[in-house]
């Protein structure tokens, strides 16, 4: 691996390297602001990396934090097997770790501790059900021969294409490519899944993204071609950091309201 590299400097990693299904997670390690292989990834490293990319401290840690709860496979029912929780108890949980409410997004198995410490590898990202989700931009399904977490030219080529001008990609753009996208996933995977919860944190990753890279309304596509045929923070294009006015959690809602209803499909 690459550890004489400067933090900061990009250098893609080979296949050994672990990744996630995110690309902009994927570019934060390739930049060394993560670990440059991957792995054994703390809670406070993925945390401290999302300021890099111009999120605020509160917002990057709900992004984060949360990913370091025990994943449980949606497939296997664990939510349905659970007794009910009582108002209190979710209550005193939240008192305890207002993360709490976001536990769904865990990505952590319990044999990745050291010294009591849990980490993750970029790899567990990939834990279908939890952040990662059906209907991704340049990712297919689980439930499709490819996986879920290596990237899919076709995808990409397409999703670029779906630009007007060439020049930049819209929210309304991006919405229509989500909507298409949906469509030909009803027919090329069966085992689909893809509701109203996969719905929010789909259109929360790509407003987050339109916020971060963009304007909030459109966002260059040079940029788009950095970060996902490379995996690359798009600074030789002219990208810079919002470390001045970073993406807070008021900003980031509004944007998710925005990106659902530019795509305007019920799911």
């Amino acid at each position: 691996m690459s550890s004489s590299l400067a933090i900061g400097e990009y250098k893609r990693e080979d296949k050994t390297a672990s990744r996630s299904p995110c690309p902009v997670v994927n570019a934060l390690a390739n930049h060394g602001y993560l670990k440059r292989d991957g792995r054994k990834i703390y809670a406070e490293e993925l945390n401290a990396s999302m300021r890099h990319i111009g999120m605020s401290p509160l917002l990057g840690s709900v992004f984060a934090i949360p990913t370091y709860f025990e994943y449980h496979d949606p497939s296997k029912g664990y939510r349905k097997r659970q007794k009910p929780v009582g108002i209190l108890q979710k209550v005193w949980s939240f008192i305890k770790n207002p993360y709490s409410l976001f536990d769904y997004f865990g990505c952590w198995n319990r044999n990745k501790t050291d010294n009591g410490r849990k980490y993750l590898d970029l790899a567990d990202l990939a834990s279908h059900g939890a952040i990662e989700h059906d209907i991704s931009l340049s990712r297919r399904d689980i439930g499709q021969p490819q996986g879920n977490n290596d990237p899919q030219p076709d995808l990409i080529r397409d999703m670029l294409q779906y630009s007007d001008d060439g020049e930049y990609l819209t929210i309304e753009e991006l919405g229509i490519f989500i909507q298409d996208r949906i469509k030909q996933q009803l027919v090329d995977n069966p085992d689909l899944v893809y509701g109203p919860a996969e719905h929010q944190v789909n259109c929360g990753q790509i407003a987050l993204m339109m916020g971060c890279f963009g304007d909030g309304k459109k966002m260059p596509v040079k940029y788009v071609k950095a970060i996902f045929e490379e995996e690359r923070l798009p600074i030789r294009e002219g990208w810079k950091t919002r470390y001045w006015w970073t993406m807070g959690l008021f900003e980031f809602f509004g944007a998710v309201q925005k990106m659902v209803k530019a795509v305007g499909m019920q799911v």
